[in-house]
Protein backbone atom coordinates (compact mmCIF):
# COMPACT_ATOMS: atom_id res chain seq x y z
CA UNK A 1 0.00 0.00 0.00
CA UNK A 2 2.77 2.46 0.89
CA UNK A 3 5.62 1.18 -1.27
CA UNK A 4 5.77 4.48 -3.11
CA UNK A 5 6.00 6.45 0.11
CA UNK A 6 8.72 5.07 2.33
CA UNK A 7 8.81 7.65 5.10
CA UNK A 8 10.94 5.81 7.63
CA UNK A 9 14.05 7.70 8.71
CA UNK A 10 14.89 6.10 12.05
CA UNK A 11 18.44 6.34 13.40
CA UNK A 12 19.33 8.96 10.81
CA UNK A 13 20.20 12.52 11.66
CA UNK A 14 18.12 15.41 10.39
CA UNK A 15 18.70 19.16 10.53
CA UNK A 16 15.92 20.26 12.87
CA UNK A 17 16.09 23.76 11.44
CA UNK A 18 14.58 22.41 8.22
CA UNK A 19 11.56 20.65 9.71
CA UNK A 20 8.47 21.06 11.83
CA UNK A 21 8.32 18.02 14.10
CA UNK A 22 5.00 16.70 15.41
CA UNK A 23 4.65 14.07 18.11
CA UNK A 24 1.49 11.95 17.97
CA UNK A 25 -0.05 9.13 19.95
CA UNK A 26 -2.58 6.98 18.12
CA UNK A 27 -4.67 3.85 17.89
CA UNK A 28 -5.23 2.09 14.55
CA UNK A 29 -6.17 -1.53 15.34
CA UNK A 30 -7.03 -2.54 11.76
CA UNK A 31 -3.61 -1.58 10.36
CA UNK A 32 -0.12 -2.87 10.91
CA UNK A 33 2.14 -0.48 12.79
CA UNK A 34 4.05 0.43 9.63
CA UNK A 35 0.95 1.13 7.61
CA UNK A 36 -0.58 3.16 10.45
CA UNK A 37 2.36 5.54 10.89
CA UNK A 38 2.68 5.87 7.13
CA UNK A 39 -1.03 6.69 6.89
CA UNK A 40 -0.67 9.46 9.47
CA UNK A 41 2.45 10.90 7.89
CA UNK A 42 1.15 10.64 4.35
CA UNK A 43 -2.35 12.06 4.88
CA UNK A 44 -0.89 15.09 6.65
CA UNK A 45 1.56 15.81 3.83
CA UNK A 46 2.11 14.35 0.33
CA UNK A 47 0.41 10.95 0.57
CA UNK A 48 -3.04 9.52 0.01
CA UNK A 49 -4.78 6.15 0.36
CA UNK A 50 -3.38 4.59 -2.82
CA UNK A 51 -0.35 4.78 -5.11
CA UNK A 52 -0.73 7.77 -7.42
CA UNK A 53 2.70 8.91 -8.60
CA UNK A 54 3.00 12.49 -9.79
CA UNK A 55 6.15 13.62 -8.01
CA UNK A 56 9.63 13.56 -9.40
CA UNK A 57 12.25 11.87 -7.28
CA UNK A 58 13.75 15.28 -6.47
CA UNK A 59 10.40 16.75 -5.40
CA UNK A 60 9.58 13.66 -3.36
CA UNK A 61 12.93 13.90 -1.59
CA UNK A 62 12.30 17.58 -0.84
CA UNK A 63 8.76 17.21 0.51
CA UNK A 64 8.42 13.70 1.96
CA UNK A 65 7.80 13.54 5.72
CA UNK A 66 10.22 11.56 7.84
CA UNK A 67 9.30 9.19 10.67
CA UNK A 68 12.24 9.90 12.97
CA UNK A 69 11.19 8.17 16.21
CA UNK A 70 8.64 5.66 17.41
CA UNK A 71 7.59 3.98 20.62
CA UNK A 72 5.35 1.04 19.85
CA UNK A 73 4.64 0.30 23.49
CA UNK A 74 3.20 3.77 24.04
CA UNK A 75 1.82 4.04 20.49
CA UNK A 76 3.77 7.24 19.86
CA UNK A 77 5.55 8.54 16.78
CA UNK A 78 7.51 11.65 15.79
CA UNK A 79 7.09 12.91 12.24
CA UNK A 80 9.40 15.53 10.75
CA UNK A 81 7.69 17.58 8.05
CA UNK A 82 9.90 19.56 5.64
CA UNK A 83 9.44 23.29 6.16
CA UNK A 84 8.41 23.95 2.50
CA UNK A 85 5.14 22.13 3.26
CA UNK A 86 4.08 25.10 5.41
CA UNK A 87 3.33 28.75 4.81
CA UNK A 88 5.30 30.90 7.21
CA UNK A 89 3.17 32.98 9.55
CA UNK A 90 0.00 30.98 8.90
CA UNK A 91 -1.23 28.96 11.91
CA UNK A 92 -4.54 27.96 10.24
CA UNK A 93 -2.60 26.33 7.37
CA UNK A 94 -0.31 24.57 9.86
CA UNK A 95 -3.28 23.00 11.62
CA UNK A 96 -4.99 22.12 8.35
CA UNK A 97 -1.90 20.02 7.67
CA UNK A 98 -0.97 18.29 10.91
CA UNK A 99 -4.33 18.73 12.64
CA UNK A 100 -6.67 18.33 9.69
CA UNK A 101 -7.86 15.36 7.63
CA UNK A 102 -5.72 12.89 9.54
CA UNK A 103 -8.31 13.11 12.32
CA UNK A 104 -11.02 11.93 9.92
CA UNK A 105 -9.34 8.76 8.67
CA UNK A 106 -11.45 5.70 9.52
CA UNK A 107 -8.42 3.48 9.94
CA UNK A 108 -7.02 5.72 12.71
CA UNK A 109 -9.50 5.46 15.56
CA UNK A 110 -7.74 7.76 18.04
CA UNK A 111 -5.12 10.41 17.34
CA UNK A 112 -3.59 12.97 19.69
CA UNK A 113 -1.17 15.75 18.81
CA UNK A 114 1.13 15.84 21.83
CA UNK A 115 3.72 18.42 20.78
CA UNK A 116 5.00 20.53 17.90
CA UNK A 117 8.63 21.59 17.62
CA UNK A 118 9.35 24.55 15.38
CA UNK A 119 12.54 25.64 13.63
CA UNK A 120 13.84 29.17 14.12
CA UNK A 121 12.72 30.28 10.66
CA UNK A 122 9.08 29.45 11.44
CA UNK A 123 9.26 31.00 14.91
CA UNK A 124 10.84 34.20 13.61
CA UNK A 125 8.04 34.63 11.06
CA UNK A 126 5.54 35.04 13.93
CA UNK A 127 5.11 38.30 15.89
CA UNK A 128 4.70 36.80 19.35
CA UNK A 129 3.37 38.91 22.24
CA UNK A 130 3.71 42.67 21.94
CA UNK A 131 4.15 43.09 25.70
CA UNK A 132 4.75 39.70 27.28
CA UNK A 133 5.63 39.34 30.94
CA UNK A 134 8.05 42.26 31.22
CA UNK A 135 5.78 44.60 29.29
CA UNK A 136 2.79 43.75 31.46
CA UNK A 137 4.82 44.25 34.62
CA UNK A 138 6.06 47.61 33.34
CA UNK A 139 2.53 48.76 32.56
CA UNK A 140 1.27 47.63 35.94
CA UNK A 141 4.40 48.83 37.81
CA UNK A 142 4.50 45.52 39.66
CA UNK A 143 8.05 44.17 39.78
CA UNK A 144 8.10 40.76 41.42
CA UNK A 145 4.91 39.49 43.02
CA UNK A 146 2.09 37.71 41.17
CA UNK A 147 -0.57 40.02 39.77
CA UNK A 148 -3.86 39.81 41.65
CA UNK A 149 -6.81 39.35 39.32
CA UNK A 150 -10.52 38.83 39.58
CA UNK A 151 -13.45 37.87 37.39
CA UNK A 152 -16.68 39.70 38.06
CA UNK A 153 -19.21 37.19 39.39
CA UNK A 154 -21.80 36.19 38.51
CA UNK A 155 -20.04 36.02 35.17
CA UNK A 156 -23.13 37.27 33.38
CA UNK A 157 -26.26 39.07 34.62
CA UNK A 158 -25.03 42.42 35.95
CA UNK A 159 -25.72 45.69 34.18
CA UNK A 160 -22.77 47.64 32.81
CA UNK A 161 -22.83 50.04 35.74
CA UNK A 162 -23.18 47.28 38.33
CA UNK A 163 -20.26 45.46 36.68
CA UNK A 164 -18.05 48.55 36.80
CA UNK A 165 -18.99 49.37 40.40
CA UNK A 166 -18.02 45.84 41.40
CA UNK A 167 -14.72 46.28 39.57
CA UNK A 168 -14.12 49.54 41.47
CA UNK A 169 -14.71 47.80 44.80
CA UNK A 170 -12.08 45.22 43.87
CA UNK A 171 -9.53 47.69 42.47
CA UNK A 172 -9.83 49.96 45.50
CA UNK A 173 -9.25 47.06 47.88
CA UNK A 174 -6.12 45.52 46.41
CA UNK A 175 -7.00 43.76 43.15
CA UNK A 176 -4.80 44.73 40.19
CA UNK A 177 -6.78 43.46 37.20
CA UNK A 178 -10.49 42.83 36.75
CA UNK A 179 -11.80 40.90 33.77
CA UNK A 180 -14.97 40.05 31.93
CA UNK A 181 -15.71 36.35 31.70
CA UNK A 182 -15.81 34.37 28.48
CA UNK A 183 -19.50 34.73 27.64
CA UNK A 184 -19.95 38.41 28.50
CA UNK A 185 -19.90 40.43 25.28
CA UNK A 186 -22.60 42.92 24.14
CA UNK A 187 -25.68 41.88 26.05
CA UNK A 188 -29.16 43.39 26.11
CA UNK A 189 -28.69 44.17 29.82
CA UNK A 190 -24.97 45.04 29.62
CA UNK A 191 -23.99 46.88 26.45
CA UNK A 192 -20.35 46.65 25.46
CA UNK A 193 -19.75 50.39 25.00
CA UNK A 194 -21.54 51.23 28.24
CA UNK A 195 -19.38 48.71 30.09
CA UNK A 196 -16.19 50.17 28.61
CA UNK A 197 -17.25 53.72 29.52
CA UNK A 198 -18.11 52.85 33.11
CA UNK A 199 -15.01 50.69 33.58
CA UNK A 200 -12.69 53.46 32.39
CA UNK A 201 -14.38 55.94 34.72
CA UNK A 202 -14.10 53.71 37.77
CA UNK A 203 -10.60 52.50 36.89
CA UNK A 204 -9.29 56.06 36.85
CA UNK A 205 -11.03 56.73 40.17
CA UNK A 206 -9.43 53.67 41.75
CA UNK A 207 -5.98 54.55 40.35
CA UNK A 208 -6.22 58.06 41.78
CA UNK A 209 -7.28 56.79 45.21
CA UNK A 210 -4.79 53.92 45.50
CA UNK A 211 -1.80 55.32 43.61
CA UNK A 212 -1.58 51.98 41.76
CA UNK A 213 -2.04 51.04 38.13
CA UNK A 214 -5.21 49.07 37.45
CA UNK A 215 -6.28 47.05 34.44
CA UNK A 216 -9.71 46.34 32.95
CA UNK A 217 -9.73 43.25 30.75
CA UNK A 218 -12.69 43.62 28.40
CA UNK A 219 -14.04 40.83 26.22
CA UNK A 220 -14.29 41.71 22.51
CA UNK A 221 -15.19 38.18 21.29
CA UNK A 222 -17.39 38.43 18.20
CA UNK A 223 -17.17 38.04 14.42
CA UNK A 224 -13.85 39.56 13.43
CA UNK A 225 -14.96 42.95 12.08
CA UNK A 226 -17.10 43.55 15.16
CA UNK A 227 -14.29 42.42 17.47
CA UNK A 228 -11.89 44.85 15.81
CA UNK A 229 -14.34 47.75 16.24
CA UNK A 230 -14.65 46.84 19.91
CA UNK A 231 -10.88 46.73 20.35
CA UNK A 232 -10.56 50.16 18.75
CA UNK A 233 -13.28 51.49 21.07
CA UNK A 234 -11.34 50.24 24.11
CA UNK A 235 -8.23 51.97 22.75
CA UNK A 236 -10.07 55.24 22.08
CA UNK A 237 -11.46 55.29 25.62
CA UNK A 238 -8.07 54.82 27.23
CA UNK A 239 -8.22 51.08 27.84
CA UNK A 240 -5.10 48.97 27.99
CA UNK A 241 -6.30 45.42 27.34
CA UNK A 242 -8.64 43.37 25.18
CA UNK A 243 -9.74 39.81 25.85
CA UNK A 244 -10.48 37.24 23.17
CA UNK A 245 -11.81 33.71 23.43
CA UNK A 246 -9.11 32.15 21.29
CA UNK A 247 -10.81 28.81 20.62
CA UNK A 248 -14.17 30.19 19.55
CA UNK A 249 -12.70 33.08 17.54
CA UNK A 250 -9.97 30.98 15.94
CA UNK A 251 -6.36 31.46 14.99
CA UNK A 252 -7.13 33.65 11.99
CA UNK A 253 -8.77 36.21 14.28
CA UNK A 254 -6.03 35.96 16.90
CA UNK A 255 -3.30 36.56 14.35
CA UNK A 256 -5.19 39.37 12.64
CA UNK A 257 -5.86 41.21 15.90
CA UNK A 258 -2.18 40.96 16.78
CA UNK A 259 -1.25 42.28 13.34
CA UNK A 260 -3.44 45.35 13.91
CA UNK A 261 -0.84 46.43 16.49
CA UNK A 262 -3.34 48.45 18.51
CA UNK A 263 -1.06 48.76 21.52
CA UNK A 264 -3.44 46.74 23.70
CA UNK A 265 -2.45 43.79 25.86
CA UNK A 266 -4.06 40.65 24.40
CA UNK A 267 -5.61 38.48 27.10
CA UNK A 268 -6.30 34.97 25.80
CA UNK A 269 -9.18 33.01 27.33
CA UNK A 270 -9.08 29.31 26.48
CA UNK A 271 -12.82 28.60 26.93
CA UNK A 272 -13.76 25.50 24.95
CA UNK A 273 -10.27 24.00 24.77
CA UNK A 274 -11.35 20.87 26.62
CA UNK A 275 -13.48 19.86 23.64
CA UNK A 276 -10.23 18.67 22.08
CA UNK A 277 -7.64 18.64 24.88
CA UNK A 278 -9.32 16.75 27.73
CA UNK A 279 -9.45 13.25 26.22
CA UNK A 280 -5.92 11.92 26.74
CA UNK A 281 -6.23 9.61 23.72
CA UNK A 282 -7.52 12.06 21.12
CA UNK A 283 -7.38 15.67 19.95
CA UNK A 284 -4.40 17.76 20.97
CA UNK A 285 -2.77 18.86 24.19
CA UNK A 286 -3.11 22.18 25.95
CA UNK A 287 0.68 22.35 25.59
CA UNK A 288 0.30 22.62 21.80
CA UNK A 289 -2.38 25.29 22.19
CA UNK A 290 -0.08 27.25 24.50
CA UNK A 291 2.78 27.13 22.00
CA UNK A 292 0.55 28.38 19.22
CA UNK A 293 -0.81 31.13 21.48
CA UNK A 294 2.65 32.46 22.23
CA UNK A 295 3.59 32.39 18.55
CA UNK A 296 0.38 34.18 17.55
CA UNK A 297 0.90 37.01 20.04
CA UNK A 298 -1.13 36.28 23.19
CA UNK A 299 0.31 38.30 26.10
CA UNK A 300 -1.64 36.54 28.86
CA UNK A 301 -3.02 33.01 28.64
CA UNK A 302 -5.25 30.90 30.89
CA UNK A 303 -3.30 27.70 31.54
CA UNK A 304 -4.70 26.06 34.68
CA UNK A 305 -4.22 26.28 38.41
CA UNK A 306 -2.65 22.99 39.61
CA UNK A 307 -5.16 23.44 42.44
CA UNK A 308 -8.75 24.65 41.95
CA UNK A 309 -11.77 23.48 39.96
CA UNK A 310 -10.54 23.31 36.36
CA UNK A 311 -9.18 20.27 34.54
CA UNK A 312 -5.42 20.03 34.08
CA UNK A 313 -2.92 18.02 36.10
CA UNK A 314 -0.05 19.65 37.95
CA UNK A 315 2.60 18.18 35.63
CA UNK A 316 0.89 19.52 32.53
CA UNK A 317 0.20 22.98 33.98
CA UNK A 318 3.76 23.38 35.23
CA UNK A 319 5.17 22.24 31.88
CA UNK A 320 2.98 24.73 30.01
CA UNK A 321 3.76 27.62 32.35
CA UNK A 322 7.50 26.93 32.30
CA UNK A 323 7.43 27.03 28.50
CA UNK A 324 5.37 30.22 28.29
CA UNK A 325 7.52 32.09 30.80
CA UNK A 326 10.90 31.05 29.49
CA UNK A 327 13.18 33.34 27.54
CA UNK A 328 16.09 32.32 25.35
CA UNK A 329 18.65 33.05 28.07
CA UNK A 330 17.49 30.09 30.13
CA UNK A 331 16.56 27.65 27.35
CA UNK A 332 15.33 24.70 29.36
CA UNK A 333 11.94 24.02 27.78
CA UNK A 334 11.94 25.86 24.45
CA UNK A 335 13.48 23.11 22.24
CA UNK A 336 14.48 25.81 19.74
CA UNK A 337 15.52 29.47 19.50
CA UNK A 338 12.52 31.54 20.64
CA UNK A 339 14.63 34.62 21.30
CA UNK A 340 12.50 36.85 19.04
CA UNK A 341 9.24 35.83 20.71
CA UNK A 342 8.53 37.35 24.12
CA UNK A 343 7.38 35.13 26.99
CA UNK A 344 3.65 34.96 27.70
CA UNK A 345 2.31 35.49 31.22
CA UNK A 346 0.27 32.47 32.44
CA UNK A 347 -3.04 32.96 34.23
CA UNK A 348 -4.17 30.67 37.03
CA UNK A 349 -7.95 30.85 37.13
CA UNK A 350 -10.78 28.59 38.20
CA UNK A 351 -11.96 27.74 41.70
CA UNK A 352 -9.23 29.67 43.51
CA UNK A 353 -9.54 31.25 46.94
CA UNK A 354 -6.92 32.85 49.23
CA UNK A 355 -6.21 29.59 51.08
CA UNK A 356 -4.95 28.03 47.83
CA UNK A 357 -2.40 30.77 47.06
CA UNK A 358 0.57 28.97 48.70
CA UNK A 359 0.04 25.97 46.42
CA UNK A 360 -0.27 28.10 43.28
CA UNK A 361 2.89 30.08 43.97
CA UNK A 362 4.81 26.98 45.09
CA UNK A 363 4.10 25.18 41.82
CA UNK A 364 4.04 28.07 39.35
CA UNK A 365 6.10 30.90 40.84
CA UNK A 366 5.59 34.65 40.84
CA UNK A 367 5.31 35.32 37.11
CA UNK A 368 1.59 34.59 37.10
CA UNK A 369 -1.77 36.31 37.23
CA UNK A 370 -3.81 34.68 39.98
CA UNK A 371 -7.52 35.13 39.23
CA UNK A 372 -10.14 34.88 41.95
CA UNK A 373 -13.83 34.84 41.07
CA UNK A 374 -15.99 33.13 43.66
CA UNK A 375 -12.90 33.24 45.91
CA UNK A 376 -13.45 36.99 46.23
CA UNK A 377 -17.19 37.43 45.68
CA UNK A 378 -18.02 34.50 47.99
CA UNK A 379 -16.10 35.91 50.98
CA UNK A 380 -18.35 35.78 54.06
CA UNK A 381 -17.93 39.55 54.57
CA UNK A 382 -18.48 40.49 50.93
CA UNK A 383 -16.41 41.34 47.86
CA UNK A 384 -14.42 44.19 49.41
CA UNK A 385 -13.18 41.90 52.15
CA UNK A 386 -12.59 39.20 49.53
CA UNK A 387 -10.39 41.56 47.52
CA UNK A 388 -8.37 42.45 50.59
CA UNK A 389 -7.94 38.79 51.51
CA UNK A 390 -6.69 37.93 48.01
CA UNK A 391 -4.12 40.74 48.03
CA UNK A 392 -3.00 39.85 51.57
CA UNK A 393 -2.45 36.24 50.58
CA UNK A 394 -0.62 36.93 47.31
CA UNK A 395 1.58 39.71 48.63
CA UNK A 396 2.40 37.85 51.83
CA UNK A 397 3.15 34.43 50.31
CA UNK A 398 5.19 35.97 47.48
CA UNK A 399 7.16 37.87 50.10
CA UNK A 400 8.13 34.64 51.85
CA UNK A 401 5.59 34.55 54.66
CA UNK A 402 3.68 31.45 55.73
CA UNK A 403 -0.11 31.35 55.56
CA UNK A 404 -0.43 30.54 59.26
CA UNK A 405 1.45 33.69 60.24
CA UNK A 406 -0.41 35.84 57.71
CA UNK A 407 -3.84 34.93 59.03
CA UNK A 408 -2.88 36.14 62.50
CA UNK A 409 -2.34 39.70 61.26
CA UNK A 410 -4.88 39.95 58.42
CA UNK A 411 -8.52 39.76 59.42
CA UNK A 412 -9.96 39.35 55.92
CA UNK A 413 -7.51 36.60 55.03
CA UNK A 414 -8.22 34.78 58.29
CA UNK A 415 -11.95 34.91 57.59
CA UNK A 416 -11.42 33.55 54.07
CA UNK A 417 -9.26 30.65 55.29
CA UNK A 418 -11.71 29.82 58.07
CA UNK A 419 -14.51 29.79 55.47
CA UNK A 420 -12.83 27.86 52.62
CA UNK A 421 -9.88 26.17 54.28
CA UNK A 422 -6.27 25.90 53.13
Amino acid sequence: MYDQFDFYHLNKKIDKEKYIIATFSFSAPTLSWTNAVHAIAGESSIGTWTDIGGLTKARYKQLAPKIIWENKKKHMVKIAYPLPLFELGNIPQLLSSIGGNIYSMKVVERLRLLDIEFPKKYIDAMPGPKFGISGIRNKMKIKNRPIVGSIIKPKIGRTAKEHAKAAYDLWSNGVDVVKDDENLTNMAFNKFKDRVDYLMKYRKKAEKETGEEKLAIINITAPYNTALKRAKYIKAKGGKCMMIDIVSMGWSAVQSLRDENLGLIIHGHRAGHSMFTRDETHGMTMYVLAKLSRLAGIDQLHTGTVVGKMEGGSKEVIKIDNFLKEDWKHFNNLQADWSKVKPTMPIASGGLHPGLVPGVIKHIGNDIIINFGGGIFGHPKGRKAGAKAARQAVEGIAGGAKLNSLIKDNTELREAVEFWGK
